[in-house]
């Protein structure tokens, strides 16, 4: 598999010091910085809960638990 995604970056031109491994950190931050509730990105990173995807992922994680924090103060604001 290592040598397989180094000729696949070497033929894209971005050099072969890349590893798979980056690319589920670059999955978990788009899903992230498009919204996908964390659930849902644990799930498609193939994690068998949140726990690993917030702790491992937190600095991607930072838009949505934000997001998630202002909405929960929206909910309960008045309370």
């Amino acid at each position: 598999m290592s040598d397989m995604f180094a000729r696949l970056c070497q033929r894209a031109a971005i050099g072969t010091k890349w590893v798979p491994r980056e690319l589920r950190h670059s999955f978990v931050s788009a899903m992230s910085s498009q919204g996908v509730p964390i659930e849902q990105i644990a799930y498609l990173a193939g994690h068998s809960n949140t726990r690993t995807t917030e702790s491992v992922y937190r600095k991607e994680l930072r838009s949505a638990l934000r997001a998630g924090a202002k909405a929960i103060g929206e909910l309960t604001e008045g309370m």
